[in-house]
């Protein structure tokens, strides 16, 4: 699936990491070559907090352990009360390109959400798969090893691809592990194996029998480069330039008194293949070409002019040829007015003998010399350069042909309603996302064309009797099946009692089969006994979650609701999470072209893992955001800050004291000030707001407890009080981290708080924190830091030791119940706590003028406002929003004033946002 694609390359990060072996027929081959390394390896570095923190040794080693000691299985039980499980429906990546930060970005957004939900809920199922049937991964292996899948039996290239493409899975395993993602690596499939094989058949079968597929012969969106029909989702619209061409049209009746018109069109290469030429009823220039004959140019044919409420009067002449195919709405009069098919461009957009002396050239060939003929026997009226949007297949980016081929439908635009409702039924996360949702639904044109002409992919379950065309279906208990090697179930037709029959040789659109990926994780088969569809693990469906990029709305997410909707009746997950794309420092699409595109081997290999978690929770979800290195950065100062100060609490408290009967004051406040954070943390988790819990549990653990509370601690490391309450907020502090920084955190927890290290106690298999009670005035706690803040500064500008006494200090705030915290911190030898504010006056420091108006305005008098603003002779009406000087009146967008605070009485002053402290001495 184009959410994520996969790269085979030889820069990765590796470690002779051996992945975890999958289940059905998923390769184990070791990604490295090199032997797994467990905790019992005696050159195996124990976790520990000596020295600084090494993330290339920490992170490889706790990546394999996790895989080795499966600490991410999902240990849910069949039955089970849906409501203790928590399952994400991962977009399982297509096997086609190269891995850039988007997909980074992604993963690790899906990685916080199951970290999370692991630790506040218990069994979470996080899955991997490899979307590795179809174009895509043909495309992949014709590049890979320069070939053409033509040049092949078909059985001969599908082995080829298998091979391609396990070599690259094998690689991305190791990336994906690499990442230190939670996945369950015991819970892994590929859209090719056998398993998924049957239940991409059986939803065939299942919604053949329901009425909801077809086989029709009928016009079909087709892509040249891949030789295969396509359905609506898979074109985008794409800028190409062009020329506009005015081609005159003889007429062959007399109707009228014209003898010719022109029409305007940008192919003019289709001109062998046009059926007629319509015109607008209202168009009174036009109107009386309305049932005359044209003869069509160079070619001679002849055809008639209709009236067509669907032509643009104000495109071109007005007048617009109609060919099989052009583009919708050539389709659209081709149905409405039963016109004759004239097909001038095959499968491979090459010019057929219908175009005469142009056959066998590329459409882009007979373009040109039509037009250069045109020219040469006086039909070609102007010419002229646009730039104007193109229908590509988004695979190739191929400008794409409609073409007239029999294929396999499932029936959408009649339950447009029902899938509009079934979306509005999910939690979107962000609320907007399901406006594009919205849109695609209210924009279908097309039933889903799900068929393929290609050689690699799951089979049509299908046989067509040779006399009648007779679909005969394969039974549900013989699948998976090839109609090209098995059997059909029936050895006569039953409608016409024929004995021979036609393999369908097409396979499924991708789509057909990864939109299946929620029952595909739940199990979904047919139960022959019960003659019923059934789920191996029921608590699981529907899921939880469906985190997905937001460019495959309209692909994945529609129909997957389209599937699992017509399938069970229910929508297939409670939220979908939709994350935004990276962008490069300018705010600009990343691209190969630009050449502005971060390979994340790079980043990786000069940052540690969790560095770029760090940074990949700096955006909401859903915003498309600039990649910016300072982000990086901030992580790895943050793990360092994170090393350090647990390196400090292990000196200053013993590891597991017991909470004394008495708290001080501005221990209480920190446990209280604790407790809040982790609601606010668990609120924004629970909402998928990663950015805003990040930045929440930054702010509180570097300003509040590194930078103030651990230098208080460090003047009552013997006290039992703050001993218990740097212990308890240290373990919280690691279990919050836990999701974004999975590596430094098992770490510090292992070293720290683990009872035995050969028996893994994972940090990420605790229970997430909750409140625990504390109360506190928060106020009044928040305020007593300000001021223990404001003094050391005040100390440390003033070159004083930190330890140096204060004679007498007076604040005017909030700080009731802390005075004591304040003084012993700080060694203030009186402490006053003020009724009144102090006398502080508020005076203007500047008045910034704007020049570049001003000076326009009242030009030599502006040397005149500036004399009476540097003498004071100035009246600022705050009410008016004006400053009066030198007789004028300035607007308020004319100037600036800087005020200043002034304390007049003994002593020296500090503010701090909640208060006013004065430091009085001899």
């Amino acid at each position: 699936m184009s959410a994520t694609s996969i790269h085979r390359t030889t820069t990765g990060i590796t470690n002779g990491r051996t992945p975890f072996p999958r289940h059905d027929d998923v390769s184990t081959t070791p990604i490295s070559g090199g032997e797994s390394m467990s905790m019992d390896d005696p050159e195996a570095t124990e976790p520990t907090l000596e020295g600084g923190y090494d993330p290339d040794a920490v992170e490889t080693r706790w990546q394999q352990r996790w895989v080795d000691e499966e600490t991410y299985a999902y240990e849910g039980e069949p039955g089970q009360d849906p409501n203790t499980t928590y399952a994400i429906d991962t977009p399982p990546p297509t096997v086609s390109g190269s891995l850039h930060m988007g997909h980074l970005y992604g993963s690790t957004l899906q990685d916080f959400a199951a970290r999370f939900q692991r630790m506040a809920n218990g069994d979470v199922l996080f899955p991997f798969g490899y979307d590795d049937n179809g174009i895509a991964s043909e495309r992949l292996t014709e590049k890979e090893l320069d070939i053409r899948h033509q040049d092949y039996e078909r059985r001969e290239f599908q082995e080829l691809c298998r091979e391609v493409c396990t070599e690259y899975e094998a690689e991305f395993t190791d990336k994906m592990q690499s990442l230190g993602t939670s996945i369950d690596w015991s819970h892994t499939y590929k859209t090719i194996e056998p398993r998924v094989q049957r239940i991409s058949q059986l939803s065939f079968i299942d919604l053949y029998e329901k009425d909801r597929e077809y086989r029709k012969k009928a016009p079909a969106i087709w892509c040249p480069e891949c030789e295969t029909a396509i359905s609506q989702v898979e074109t985008e619209d794409d800028e190409r330039h062009a020329h506009f061409n005015d081609i005159a049209f003889e007429l062959a009746s007399d109707g009228t008194d014209r003898e010719e018109f022109v029409i305007s069109t940008t192919r003019p290469e289709l001109i062998p293949a046009c059926v007629s030429v319509f015109v607008h009823p209202d168009d009174e220039a036009n109107g009386d070409l309305v049932g005359e004959t044209a003869r069509v140019p160079i070619f001679g044919h002849e055809v008639p002019v209709i009236a067509d409420e669907r032509v643009d009067m104000e495109k071109g002449s007005g007048i617009v040829m109609c060919c099989t195919f052009g583009d919708q709405k050539d389709i659209e009069w081709y149905q409405a007015h039963d016109l004759p098919l004239r097909v001038a461009i095959d499968e491979t957009a090459t010019m057929t003998d219908l175009a005469g002396d142009y056959e066998g050239l590329s459409t882009e060939e007979a373009r040109e010399a039509i037009v250069e003929d045109l020219d040469d026997d006086g039909y070609l009226r102007d010419r002229r350069e646009i730039v104007h949007d193109v229908g590509v297949h988004e695979r190739c980016d191929t400008p794409v042909e409609y073409r007239v081929s029999k294929q396999w439908y499932v029936e959408v635009l009649d339950h447009k309603a029902e899938y509009l409702e079934a979306g509005q039924e999910m939690d979107w996360y962000p609320e907007k996302m399901f406006t594009r949702y919205e849109h695609w639904i209210e924009g279908l044109e097309w039933d889903w064309l799900i068929s393929r002409q290609r050689d690699s992919g799951i089979p049509f379950p299908v046989w067509y009797c040779r006399e009648c065309d007779h679909e005969i279906l394969a039974e549900k208990e013989d699948l998976p099946v090839d109609p090209l090697s098995d059997e059909p179930p029936v050895d006569t037709c039953p409608e016409c009692g024929n004995d021979e029959f036609v393999p369908e040789e097409d396979v499924f659109d991708t789509w057909a089969t990864s939109s299946l990926t929620p029952l595909i994780n739940a199990g979904w088969d047919w139960d022959a006994d019960d003659e019923a569809f059934t789920m191996e693990n029921p608590e699981l469906y529907p899921f939880d979650l469906r985190p997905q990029g937001h460019d495959i709305i309209s692909f994945w997410l529609f129909h997957t609701v389209i599937k699992c909707y017509e399938h069970t009746g229910e929508v297939p997950f409670d939220a979908t999470m939709i994350n935004g794309h990276v962008l490069d420092e300018n705010r600009e699409k990343m691209s190969k072209s630009r050449g502005n595109v971060v390979e994340p081997d790079a980043v990786l290999s000069e940052y540690p893992v969790d560095a770029v978690r760090f940074w990949a929770a700096s955006a909401a979800v859903g915003d498309d955001f600039p990649y910016q290195e300072k982000d990086l950065t901030a992580g790895e100062k943050l793990l360092r800050k994170l090393w350090n100060a647990s390196k400090l609490v292990d000196t200053l408290a013993p590891r597991d004291p017991d909470e004394p009967e008495t708290l001080e004051a501005i221990d209480r406040w920190l446990l209280a000030e604790l407790d809040d954070a982790v609601t606010d943390l668990t609120a924004h988790l629970e909402d998928y707001e990663f950015a805003k819990a990040r930045d929440r549990l930054r702010t509180f653990f570097w300003n509040t407890f590194c930078d103030d509370y651990l230098e208080i601690a460090k003047t009552r490391e013997d006290e039992p009080s703050t001993q218990y309450a740097l212990r308890t907020a240290h373990r919280t502090f690691l279990e919050l981290w836990a999701p974004f920084l999975p590596h430094v955190t098992e770490e510090i927890w292992q070293a720290v708080y683990a009872a035995d290290a050969a028996a893994l106690e994972s940090i990420h298999t605790r229970e997430w924190p909750t409140p625990k009670g504390y109360e506190a005035d928060l106020e009044a706690g928040e305020t007593a830091m300000e001021v223990i803040s404001a003094l050391r500064r005040y100390k440390s500008e003033n070159q004083l030791p930190l330890n140096a006494d204060l004679e007498s200090v007076s604040v005017y705030g909030p700080i009731e119940g802390f005075e004591g915290a304040i003084q012993h911190v700080m060694h203030v030898q009186e402490l006053s706590v003020l009724e009144a504010e102090p006398e502080v006056a508020t005076e203007v420091a500047s008045i910034d003028l704007d020049y570049s108006t001003l000076g326009p305005k009242f030009g030599s008098k502006v040397g005149e406002i500036d004399a009476g603003i540097d003498s004071g002779e100035y009246e600022i009406d705050d009410d008016a929003g004006v400053l009066r000087v030198a007789g004028e009146e300035l607007e308020d967008d004319l100037f600036e004033v800087s005020l200043e605070r002034t304390y007049s009485g003994d002593g020296e002053m500090i503010e701090t946002e909640s208060a006013v402290v004065i430091l009085q001495h001899d």
